[in-house]
């Protein structure tokens, strides 16, 4: 019983982690942050809003994959577990 409890947990943290990253992303793209970077200075010679946009892009795809080797990792049996 205390180990489907602690799993029930652990899903409900992972489903909250989703929903405050979909936020974050959001606000990430709302006009006060796309202002605060376009700016026309460059950076290593790109504009400072195409960087800001290909790093967050590049972060929201590694999130993305940290969460999905995450739950990847929470559905395997113990036995496939032993396997690894």
């Amino acid at each position: 019983m205390k180990r489907i409890f602690s799993h029930m947990i652990h899903r409900l943290q992972m489903r909250e982690s989703w929903i405050i990253f979909f936020i974050l992303g959001i606000i990430m793209m709302t006009f006060p942050f796309l202002h605060i970077f376009n700016k026309p200075t460059l950076l290593f010679g790109f504009p400072l809003l195409f960087l800001y946009l290909t790093v967050g892009w590049i972060i929201s795809i590694l999130v993305i994959y940290l969460f999905m080797l995450a739950s990847r990792h929470e559905d395997k049996t113990p036995e496939e577990k032993n396997d690894l």
